[in-house]
């Protein structure tokens, strides 16, 4: 961490809040040292336990704020996932949160803005839920835009992943490639990392998704870090205060729906009818 900063992250329960997940993901991907503000979704209006500046506004989170002990010192407050993260790539190079090749950097950009603003029917139909498993009979019920929006999704995940293997093997660099959507893990991961709960939780289709594509999201649920955040967001369903029911079962009374839980203990077998 810079000398002259000090970070307190603002946030919801990210077992739910897939806009939290991605800026805690990075954190504690690279234990970037920061304290914590976690409010539950039942509570209206949002508590905290002390000021933030400039005054914070309960629809705004994840926010960070950032205490500045320099001289001329001021604390500031970044809202949004995406402009924390821009924040945390500058201040803190050393992870290169962005690939350092340039075209892979800008195609890293672009697929993390189409995540931020688009995929909008799929994250409308499915809320983000890391624990809960759906088992459906027959077909899983979507509208045929979330459909298009899975199959968009995952040629997304393996074009980039076939771009970053090419153009890491043109510049003589395979050995940067640690499996990653753009070679190292970085902000474009932990973006789509939500999304990828919401594939395992409802058995969502992969339709069109390469092996390469498949390659990455064995990669992930298979990280050591990934696997010690997927533990937190457990533990945080044993707390009640963390349960919000409309989130926990959001096909409650269809007789074709069988709602439960993921164990601990889950692991990713690539599927063989492209499907988890």
């Amino acid at each position: 961490m810079p000398a002259d900063f000090e970070y307190t992250f603002v946030g919801f329960p990210t077992r739910y809040s897939s806009w939290t997940a991605r800026a805690a993901t990075v954190l504690d991907y690279f234990q970037i040292p920061h304290n914590k503000e976690v409010f539950h979704l039942k509570q209206r209006p949002y508590p905290t336990s002390r000021p933030i500046q400039p005054p914070y506004k309960g629809g705004l989170l994840p926010a960070l704020v950032v205490h500045s002990t320099g001289t001329e010192a001021s604390d500031f407050t970044i809202y949004d996932s995406l402009a924390i993260l821009e924040f945390l790539a500058e201040t803190h190079p050393e992870h290169h949160l962005w690939p350092e090749d340039e075209q892979l950097r800008a195609l890293a950009r672009s697929a993390t803005a189409k995540m931020h603003s688009g995929f909008t029917t799929l994250r409308d139909e499915f809320a983000t839920n890391f624990i809960a498993r759906y088992q459906f009979t027959g077909e899983v019920p979507m509208s045929e835009k979330a459909k298009r929006e899975c199959e968009e999704m995952v040629k997304l995940w393996s074009s980039s992943r076939a771009t970053t293997v090419e153009r890491l093997k043109a510049l003589g660099k395979e050995d940067d490639d640690e499996g990653f959507l753009f070679g190292k893990f970085g902000i474009a991961d932990a973006f789509f990392w939500p999304v990828l709960w919401r594939f395992r939780t409802y058995n969502l289709p992969l339709t069109g998704i390469s092996d390469q594509g498949l390659d990455w999201m064995d990669t992930i649920w298979k990280d050591p870090k990934f696997k010690a955040i997927g533990k937190d967001y457990f533990a945080q369903a044993e707390d009640p205060a963390n349960t919000v029911d409309h989130y926990d079962d959001i096909f409650k009374g269809n007789p074709d729906v069988k709602y439960g839980s993921f164990s601990e203990d889950w692991e990713f077998e690539r599927p063989t009818e492209r499907r988890l």
